[in-house]
């Protein structure tokens, strides 16, 4: 029986579901596979002290996230196409003496986004977060033909580097930088908002803006998945809004760096009825 250890980096990490999705599907596969959480706050050890640590035991790779998908590129050996060109690793995989980065965050979003918002409009968007998520979800959304992303994040520069980015990528004026003063005019006119920063995860609860911006008419899609129904969805539902929660982007994301762990083909519809048993146990 083929043999697999694996892990998720990342901050409070605690209530992810990453562990049961990779391990139940490997059950399929005959594989004995275990996945492990090394959260950087419970061990004391930054991404890089982890990664190598990984190594050195015998990982296959592992899944990194918030606050980590920019600040592991520098303890990494190389990255894929993909990787390099979002700035963004959310996985690792170990091959021999080299640490390889990978994204499989920007094809989770965008198979999330089609299969569960297939005929959303996407002439303008609002994008809240311009991180390592954000990079991932705003080159998505353009890949998926989105005519406009406009990116606000805490920190502004952040926001206009990313636009910067994505516009030499997709061409000018696709995507902008826009300042949180702001929001109240783009969300009256935009078809839709991508929300991707970590508030609303159980360690950062709370709303990324105040609700009286959500209206009827408008989409609101969340990379949150712990819990399922933030509150900026709860939030959205009320007020009218089609929404589009964070769970299949965790589902597809992970069968992409399951493949990448393995070799084997996942099987997604497999693991989104998985990932539905998982939240309502």
């Amino acid at each position: 029986m083929a043999s697999f250890l694996t892990g998720l980096v990342g901050s409070g990490i605690g209530p992810s579901l990453s562990p049961p999705l990779h391990e139940r599907e490997a059950v399929h596969h005959g594989l004995h596979y275990v996945y492990r959480l090394l959260d950087t706050d419970v061990l004391g050890l930054d991404v890089g002290e982890l990664v190598r640590t990984a190594r050195r035991f015998g990982y296959d790779g592992l899944n990194i996230t918030h606050p980590c998908k920019q600040s592991v590129i520098p303890h990494l050996d190389d990255l894929s196409q993909d990787a390099r060109m979002l700035g963004a690793v959310n996985t690792v995989v170990f091959d021999g003496e080299r640490a390889i980065g990978h994204n499989t965050d920007w094809t989770g979003f965008a198979e999330s986004f089609a299969r569960g918002l297939p005929d959303a409009p996407t002439r303008r968007i609002v994008q809240l977060g311009a991180g390592g998520a954000g990079a991932a979800v705003g080159h998505a959304l353009l890949t998926l033909g989105a005519d406009r992303v406009t990116l606000v994040d805490a920190d502004p520069g952040r926001a206009v580097r990313l636009a910067a980015e994505l516009g030499s990528r997709f061409g000018a004026g696709r995507a902008r930088a826009a300042t949180q003063d702001e929001l109240p005019a783009l969300l009256a006119e935009a078809d839709g908002l991508a929300h991707a920063t970590p508030t609303g995860m159980a360690h950062h609860p709370g709303l990324p803006l105040p609700a009286a911006l959500l209206r009827p008419g408008l989409w609101v899609a969340d990379i949150v998945y712990r819990p399922l129904e933030t509150e900026l969805l709860k939030q959205a539902r009320a007020a009218g809004c089609r929404t589009l929660d964070g769970g299949g982007m965790v589902v597809f994301q992970a069968a992409h760096a399951f493949r990448l762990f393995t070799g084997r083909e996942p099987d997604t519809e497999r693991m989104l009825a998985h990932l539905t048993d998982l939240v309502t146990v």
